[in-house]
């Protein structure tokens, strides 16, 4: 596939390297020389310089033949003017915008349409990072939640800790463990490094552990993994954004929230939208102001500001004056692996929420759900399985007939309204919503290829 990327950014180079070596020919655009420079210096690109969104440089990138075009400028008037011009001038097939303010997301129903402003997929940052954060706020102690298949089934990673159920035995004693739910472990990452799960794997302390279930099951499972958390009720937001006050509008009607903004006016703006939240106007680092609202109280305290130093400092503060539970966005991914796991728990990496959705629109075949994993190594999919018998290499094959790539599983099935958990006497069926974890992304070809019917379908 021909893709050209606007934008050399956070998302636009980090899109890069999941995309290159996975037969596309991509073409970065910027304006800054030097950073396309260290991009070619590292990957097998093109790159030009100049802005996307004049018809010139766009047909140096080659836009007259390019299959699909990424927008990820840091402004959305460039994103959007982009797609106008591929759309105009070049009949681009597919055209994709990241798109940040509230004000075009609003109206997105009535803007983008090609009699319109050309946007075939809309990328909103801050509404998946807020959904990203409220779904770790549902699922007390869980790390990642992944949801598939219109929320019927998750895939959910954990640290297995001692008191866990399951921890110091075999993954086949789950069943006997929970008789009347079923759950399959997807994968294992033990000091960093993926373990094949087997039944007779034993789960160790400290292994962060992918399951796949029902939805309506994970706090079942996840209590065989780890001693069960409070649900949360005292949520603390540090950061009056677009993330912190959408994140609060979620929260407000069943928590207990406090929302703190540094701004005056933004602060005072805030209190007369939001219904139920405590809006306060001060800084996060104030050790002064953290006591006087009870900082030892709040279950959960997340820090969302635009100022990754800021969202470690007052967050280390925090847990230490006696939070439960700290949440940071971190927009460099360098230092995701460097805070997690002390007084920070959780990292989140507004990239990784990009790229996932970025990813769902440029996988091959009917591949509906992507999660980048693992700072892009790994990924887990949900594929639509199309065709019959004798035009799908999949339909009609139980799980073990099926030659699945190294590292590649099966967690579930959605079969309209019902979830199966994947076993190996388990068939796949025309329709079926495919969940699957793939250790290595390096064989996510050989995934769509499994998943796309043969030319005697069409």
């Amino acid at each position: 596939m021909k893709i050209i990327i606007i934008g050399a950014g956070q998302v636009g180079a980090t899109l890069a390297e999941n995309l290159v070596g996975e037969q596309n020919e991509i073409t970065v655009i910027d304006l800054d020389r030097h950073v396309l420079g260290e991009l070619q210096d590292k990957y097998d690109l093109r790159v030009v310089v100049g802005n996307g969104a004049h018809p010139d440089t766009l047909q140096a990138a080659g836009a007259d033949d390019a299959d699909m075009l990424i927008a990820v400028t840091s402004t959305d008037e460039v994103n959007m003017l982009s797609c106008q011009i591929a759309y105009s001038m070049f009949n681009t097939p597919t055209k994709i915008a990241r798109i940040r303010s509230e004000q075009y997301i609003r109206y997105k129903e009535k803007l983008f349409h090609n009699q319109d402003m050309p946007v075939d997929h809309l990328i909103a940052p801050e509404q998946l990072v807020t959904a990203y954060i409220k779904r770790l706020i549902d699922y007390p102690g869980a790390l990642q939640v992944m949801e598939f298949a219109a929320g019927k089934v998750s895939l959910v990673a954990v640290k297995a800790y001692y008191g866990g159920k399951l921890v110091g035995h075999a993954i086949s004693t789950l069943r006997e463990h929970i008789p009347n739910i079923d759950a399959r472990v997807a994968a294992i990452f033990r000091q960093g490094r993926p373990i094949k799960p087997l039944g007779s794997t034993i789960i160790e302390a400290d292994d962060e552990v992918f399951f796949v279930a029902a939805t309506a099951n994970i706090r079942v499972v996840m209590e065989e993994l780890q001693r069960l958390e409070d649900t949360y009720r005292r949520i603390m937001i540090v950061g009056g954004g677009h993330v912190g006050a959408g994140l609060a509008k979620q929260l407000e009607k069943t928590h207990r929230v406090k929302l703190v903004e540094k701004g005056l006016e933004r602060a005072e703006y805030l209190s007369s939208e939001l219904q139920n939240t405590l809006v306060l106007h001060g800084d996060a680092s104030d050790q002064q102001m953290l006591s006087e609202e009870h900082i030892e109280d709040i279950d959960v305290f997340v820090a969302v500001t635009n100022d990754d130093e800021a969202n470690i400092m007052s967050a280390m503060l925090a847990k230490r004056m006696g939070a439960k539970k700290t949440m940071v966005l971190i927009q460099r991914s360098a230092y995701v692996d460097l805070v997690q796991g002390g007084d920070i728990d959780i990292a989140i990496s507004p990239q990784n929420a990009t790229i996932s959705a970025l990813l769902r629109h440029i996988r091959r075949g009917d591949i509906v759900n992507v999660y980048s994993l693992r700072k892009g190594a790994a990924e887990a999919i949900e594929a639509i399985a199309h065709g019959d018998e004798k035009t799908s290499k999949v339909i009609g094959k139980s799980i073990r007939e099926i030659k699945m790539p190294a590292g590649t599983t099966i967690g579930a099935i959605v079969r309209g309204e019902e979830v199966l958990i994947a076993h190996d006497e388990t068939i796949i069926r025309s329709d079926d919503h495919v969940v699957m974890f793939l250790v290595d992304k390096k064989y996510i070809s050989d995934v769509e290829r499994l998943f796309e019917p043969s030319a005697l379908f069409f």
